[in-house]
């Protein structure tokens, strides 16, 4: 695949970010995007390999067929190339920006792996811009209707799959516009939400059907033949210290929802980091977010707290290709703070012991403390820093109970909706998928579960029918 010599021939080349001080003065995408030229260049490393891992369940959760792609991308073949990037890849355009490109790191190229990601979104993006991407219709309806519950990657991905199957397809969303997470959660610099109402309005001319602003429950999907629930891991972890109800505490999700749906109003957002010190709790894809939306806002400062140590900066030899490498990454939200406040605003085994606020009930100070290796605090430690504004950004801890309550479910003890027998049925008409299911994960691998709760869905709706 690629060119024989072509890993041999050219290096490494990924699509550069902005300057760090430019991209600060707004919410536009982070990275300069490369034209035809060098992603062939890139496409032609792509090697012929025995095995090649990065399609695998250790590159590829959707086993995208990335040497086939590559190497037609390389031999100028771009729309053949998309049409097999779409045989597995439902929206290229998502995972083209947000996803961390496990293939590129189970590269038989190792650490110097091709440029999958990029190259994934330079054709999907060419395919819009020719006018290769239209609404594909089913050529037969069943009669069917499924309801799917939430429009993020799992929901869309769901959906998706079983219009092209033929079913009639309804998506409820509770927020005012579809995407779930990618709409809300991710920042607009990471994923432009034009991208993401693009792909709305695409399948929306494929024949979904989007409901917004809908508190979904049984009654709901009563009239439909079979219903999926991907809500998602939406119940974030809470910090629980003393003076955490102080005004200025917020979750990561509600502020980075908060900043989003400011810049698609115009509207001041409900909570701002603008002349305040900020600490974020969490030293991970969101709390990364966080960083970058703080700075953007106009932040007096901002600090990054992690319980863990930092990250070796290398493979250890317990995590060898091609495994994922659990190795220190700075993202772009850090590379910006360092840009701005010259050092690095990840602070590693550290967590707040207390907060302190004002008679008013304002946050306006953070103890934080050292941990040891066992996760306890190391008397003598204690600091306090300004601050009037925390954002947790400690992860999720399963779906929320108002989902539950509303469908009369119960969730595992990791507040997932996964049924013991692994399925994604949950009995009757009832099926679940994506983070709500297995948990908090990434985009790709709930785009994934999506798929596969489509295609139990429709196992089941024949058998049923």
């Amino acid at each position: 695949m690629g060119k024989a010599t072509g890993f041999l021939e050219y290096s490494r080349s990924e699509n550069p970010y902005r300057d760090p001080r430019g991209r600060l003065a707004d919410f536009e995408d982070l990275h300069v995007h490369y034209g035809a030229g060098v992603r062939r260049c890139q496409a032609a490393r792509c090697m012929e390999c025995g095995v090649p891992f990065c399609q695998s369940d250790f590159g590829c959760p959707l086993n995208n067929l990335i040497p086939e792609w590559n190497d037609l991308l390389f031999r100028g073949h771009e729309r053949e190339a998309l049409e097999r990037l779409l045989e597995t890849a439902p929206f290229p355009e998502f995972t083209g920006r947000v996803c961390p490109a496990l293939c590129e790191k189970a590269c038989n190229l190792a650490d110097d792996g091709v440029t999958n990601r990029d190259n994934e979104l330079y054709l999907i993006e060419t395919g819009f811009a020719r006018g290769w991407v239209k609404p594909r219709l089913p050529r037969v309806r069943t009669g069917k209707t499924a309801a799917v519950v939430g429009s993020g990657p799992s929901g869309l991905a769901a959906a998706d799959l079983l219009n092209r199957m033929g079913h009639s397809v309804t998506v409820f969303e509770r927020a005012d516009a579809p995407g779930g997470l990618m709409m809300y959660g991710i920042p607009n610099m990471k994923l432009p939400k034009e991208i993401v109402a693009r792909r709305i309005a695409l399948m929306e001319a494929e024949g979904v059907v989007f409901r917004l602003n809908s508190d979904v429950d049984r009654e709901t999907i009563a009239g439909y033949d079979a219903a999926v629930l991907c809500g998602g891991a939406r119940k974030p972890r809470a910090l629980r210290v003393e003076g955490d109800q102080a005004d200025g505490v917020c979750f990561a999700v509600d502020f980075l929802t908060g900043a989003t749906r400011a810049l698609r109003t115009g509207k001041a957002p409900a909570v701002s980091a603008a002349g305040r010190h900020v600490i974020v709790v969490g030293g991970g894809d969101t709390g990364n977010d966080c960083v970058g939306t703080v700075l953007r806002q106009g932040c007096a400062s901002v600090i990054q707290l992690e319980m863990m140590p930092a990250s070796p900066e290398k493979r250890l030899p317990g995590n060898p290709w091609p495994v994922w490498p659990r190795i220190l990454r700075t993202d772009y939200g850090q590379l910006e703070a360092i840009a701005v406040q010259g050092q690095d605003p990840r602070v590693y085994e550290t967590t707040v012991r207390a907060l302190a606020a004002d008679e008013e009930g304002r946050l306006r100070s953070v103890t934080t403390v050292r941990l040891d290796g066992a996760h306890q605090p190391i008397a003598g430690t204690e600091q306090e820093l300004p601050c009037e504004l925390l954002l947790i950004a400690a992860g999720f801890i399963g779906c929320e109970e108002r989902t539950l309550n509303a469908f009369g479910l119960s969730a595992d003890g990791r507040g997932r909706l996964l049924p013991e027998n692994g399925s994604h049925h949950l009995g009757g008409k009832l099926f679940s998928a994506g983070d709500m299911r297995t948990g908090q994960s990434l985009v790709v691998r709930a785009l994934k579960d999506g798929r596969a709760a489509a295609e139990e869905i429709d196992r089941w709706l024949r058998e049923n029918g």
